[in-house]
């Protein structure tokens, strides 16, 4: 294929690390140190199922281990992003099960940050109004914009390459996660699906705070699956500009627009 979804894995990242926690808090806090992923599910069936969107990866070529596959990582990377800009966003270490563990999330009510391969978004989340009045702050998208410009100046075509050439160790790590008769690939074009599926609401969105944390204050929001929470609270103007990419990848991936059935 020549749209490949490496793209998404830094498009859908970035806006799941800026999102923090499945619930809000008042200020940021630091990540904890992996474990590198969430408990595996249960085995459901024995029969290895039909792969609905292969993968077309390059010749076989050397690769590292996959418990030492940080630094080719990290330099394929950098010569995507500059240096400076991935030292900026990401974690250095266990990139590629990080990048997995998140996107096998994503469309699960939790994707907890200790996984996540890209640092939670500075500053606070901005809230206004109090009580029953409380609501997501205008200027809380502000906190994500940097995340989502960094995803759109992406080169598309060696993000392709990347993808292609280290596709082996992401299906490994998939596999490793609880998944051994699994694809990842198809793991992905599902969690895309899920994200375009977010609901596009306009501000402001009512907050409650039963607890410690904020929720939607609309429990059929509160519902949602963590990477659809994620689109909503990085703002309407943001999500748009993600789904836009998002849709483009998708049609590479599967040659299919998700709203549609024809090629």
């Amino acid at each position: 294929m020549k749209r490949i979804i490496w793209r998404v894995l830094i498009v859908v990242i970035l806006g799941g690390g800026a999102a923090a926690y499945y619930y809000w808090q008042r200020s940021p806090q630091q990540p904890v140190s992996p474990p590198l992923h969430t408990p595996a599910p249960p085995a459901q069936v024995s029969a290895k199922p039909a792969i609905r969107h292969p993968v077309e990866t390059a010749p076989a070529q050397p690769l590292p281990v996959l418990s030492g596959s940080d630094a080719a990582m990290w330099e394929a990377l950098a010569e995507l992003l500059g240096k400076k800009s991935l030292t900026h966003f990401f974690y250095p270490d266990g990139m590629i099960r990080r990048i997995v563990a998140t996107i096998d999330n994503l469309p699960r009510k939790k994707a907890p940050v200790r996984v996540m391969p890209v640092k939670p978004v500075p500053h606070p989340f901005a809230r206004m109004g109090t009580g029953n009045n409380t609501v997501i702050s205008p200027g809380n998208s502000k906190r994500y914009a940097p995340y989502v410009t960094v995803a759109q100046a992406v080169d598309a075509g060696k993000l392709v390459a990347v993808y292609t050439r280290f596709y082996p160790l992401f299906q490994q790590a998939y596999e490793e996660l609880g998944y051994p008769k699994g694809y990842f690939n198809d793991r992905l074009v599902e969690a895309l699906d899920n994200l375009l599926d977010a609901p596009d609401i306009k501000e402001p969105i009512k907050l409650v705070q039963p607890k410690v944390m904020y929720e939607f204050a609309d429990p059929a929001l509160e519902a949602r699956s963590a990477g659809q929470k994620i689109m909503i609270r990085m703002g309407s103007e943001n999500a748009a500009k993600v789904k836009a990419k998002l849709r483009e990848i998708r049609h590479g991936v599967t040659r299919r627009d998700p709203k549609s059935n024809r090629p």
